[in-house]
C-alpha cells in the first residue's frame, strides 16, 4: 500500500436548531405564558489522533465531512438535541491547515488528542427567552446559527524513533523485518520500498520503540531525483538515524557519504541528529571494511540474522541518550 501523506478536506459544523414559538394551553391555566424552547447545539467537526493509522489513504475515497444538525425547540420549553460531532481519525504527525488562509490549525502528535475544528452553530432562543413584563406574550424566536464550513489541508510528516536509511537494495526492508514484527515487502530491484514502513522494536524493560524503513535515497535524493523530497521528509521527526550501507558494493564509504550530503543539503539540522552507521550484507563479503576515520561501524548481515543483537542494544543505548538530552 502505497503512503498518502497529503489531503483535503471539505468540513461543515452542523447548523443550530431554530428555536420554539409555543404558549402554554392548559385546561385550568386560560393565560398560560410563551414556553416554546431553545433549538439544539449543531454538531462540531472534530479531528483525532488515532495510533494505528499511518497514512491519509483513506481520504482519496472520501474528503467530505458533515456534523450533524441541532434539533428545533419544542413546547413546555423543551431543548431541542444536540447534533452529533463528526469525528475525523488522522494518524500521529498530522499537521492541520486552514487551505483559505494557510494558517496551522494544529499539530496533531499524541494518541487520542483532539481539536475542533469547525464549531457547529448555537442553537436558536425560544419565544420564552424573550418573555419580559412589557412583553408577557413574545412571538419571536431565534433561528439557530450556521456551522462553519472550512477546507482542510493535512500533511503528514510520520513519526518514528528510529529511520532506516540508505540506497535501494541496501537491505533496509529485511533489516526492519528483524528489528520488528513487520513483514514489508522485500525484493533484489531498485526501489522496492515505495513508501515508508513501520515496525515495532521491544527494547529492555518492556519498552518498545518505532522503526521506520525509509524509501531508498539516490544522489540527487534533495532535488527529487528519484523518490526525492516525498520521502525525505518524513525523516525530520525521527530521532534516531541510521545508516544502512551495502558492504558488498565496490565503495561503502562513498554511498555514506552521499547520504549524508543529501541530508545536509534538505535539512542540515537533521544531518546532526544521533546517528548509527551500519554496514549490512557481511555474508557476501570475505574482508570487513575499515570505518571512515572517526566512525564507529556495526557489522551485520540482515538476510542471516548476525549480529542483530548487538544492533538492538546499540539503538537501545543511543535513544536513552537522547531522551535524556
Amino acid at each position: 500500500m502505497s503512503l498518502v501523506d497529503k489531503a483535503e478536506l471539505e468540513i461543515t459544523a452542523g447548523n443550530g436548531g431554530k428555536g420554539a414559538i409555543s404558549f402554554r394551553r392548559e385546561k385550568f391555566v386560560p393565560k398560560g405564558g410563551p414556553d416554546g424552547g431553545d433549538g439544539g447545539k449543531g454538531g462540531s467537526v472534530v479531528l483525532e489522533v488515532n495510533p494505528n493509522l499511518v497514512t491519509l489513504r483513506d481520504f482519496r475515497y472520501q474528503h467530505r465531512f458533515k456534523a450533524g444538525h441541532g434539533q428545533n425547540g419544542a413546547y413546555k420549553k423543551m431543548y431541542g438535541a444536540n447534533g452529533p460531532d463528526c469525528i475525523i481519525q488522522v494518524p500521529p504527525g498530522t499537521l492541520v491547515y486552514d487551505k483559505e488562509t494557510g494558517e496551522l490549525l494544529a499539530d496533531l502528535i499524541e494518541p487520542a488528542s483532539r481539536i475542533v475544528v469547525a464549531k457547529g452553530g448555537i442553537g436558536g432562543r425560544g419565544n420564552a427567552k424573550f418573555a419580559t413584563s412589557t412583553n408577557q406574550t413574545p412571538r419571536v424566536a431565534e433561528k439557530g446559527q450556521i456551522g462553519e464550513s472550512k477546507t482542510l489541508l493535512l500533511d503528514l510528516k510520520l513519526l518514528a524513533d528510529v529511520g532506516l536509511l540508505g540506497f535501494p537494495n541496501a537491505g533496509k526492508s529485511t533489516l526492519l523485518s528483524c528489528l520488528s514484527e513487520a513483514r514489508p515487502k522485500v525484493g533484489n530491484y531498485p526501489f522496492t520500498t515505495l513508501s515508508p514502513n513501520l515496525g515495532v522494536m521491544e527494547l529492555e524493560g518492556f519498552k518498545t520503540c518505532t522503526v521506520a524503513d525509509m524509501p531508498g535515497l539516490i544522489e540527487g535524493a534533495h532535488q527529487g531525483k528519484g523518490l526525492g523530497t516525498r520521502f525525505l521528509r518524513h525523516v525530520e521527526r525521527t530521532k534516531l538515524l541510521v545508516y544502512v550501507i551495502d558492504a558488498s558494493v565496490a565503495d561503502p564509504w562513498k554511498e555514506y557519504r552521499v547520504l549524508k550530503d543529501e541530508l545536509v543539503e534538505f535539512n542540515p539540522a537533521i544531518a546532526k541528529r544521533p546517528s548509527l552507521l551500519v554496514l549490512n550484507k557481511m555474508d557476501l563479503v570475505k574482508k570487513r571494511p575499515s570505518a571512515p576515520k572517526g566512525s564507529k561501524a556495526i557489522y551485520i548481515s540482515a538476510l542471516k540474522a548476525e549480529n542483530i543483537s548487538q544492533l538492538k542494544k546499540a539503538i537501545t543505548k543511543a535513544l536513552s541518550k537522547v531522551k535524556d538530552d
